[in-house]
């Protein structure tokens, strides 16, 4: 995880949306344990309390379980519910405003296709 924080959103929102990118991304898998609490404080010198109220987050959006005792870990279908959420996201909120752009630079489908071969 990047250490690295912005002034545009709370330290545990910007940490519980790097736990979310390491899910879809398939670092953190269906059942693998969350580093501990106190082990993120300690690396990026952030309060525990900080830690802790981004793990709830994911708790409460039922994306990690809390086992007493043992930690916090990746529930199943995690990664299918985010998916599933950030793809609806994306077509609500991103894609009208990208497809204005597209629309507006003249854009044929070839082009934006080939662009992403170019290297």
């Amino acid at each position: 995880m990047d250490s690295q924080w912005t002034d545009n959103a709370p330290i545990y929102r910007q940490l519980r949306d790097r736990v979310v990118a390491m899910i879809l991304e398939g670092v953190l898998k269906e059942g693998d344990p969350l580093p501990s609490v106190r082990n993120v404080a300690a690396e990026f010198r952030i309060n525990p309390l900080t830690v802790l109220k981004a793990y709830q987050a994911l708790a409460d959006e039922q994306l990690v379980e809390k086992r007493r005792g043992r930690g916090m870990f990746v529930n199943a279908g995690a990664r299918e519910t985010l998916l599933k959420d950030e793809r609806g996201r994306f077509l609500r909120d991103e894609w009208p405003r990208t497809r204005a752009t597209i629309d507006r630079l003249g854009f044929t489908v070839d082009e934006l296709m080939s662009t992403g071969k170019q290297k």
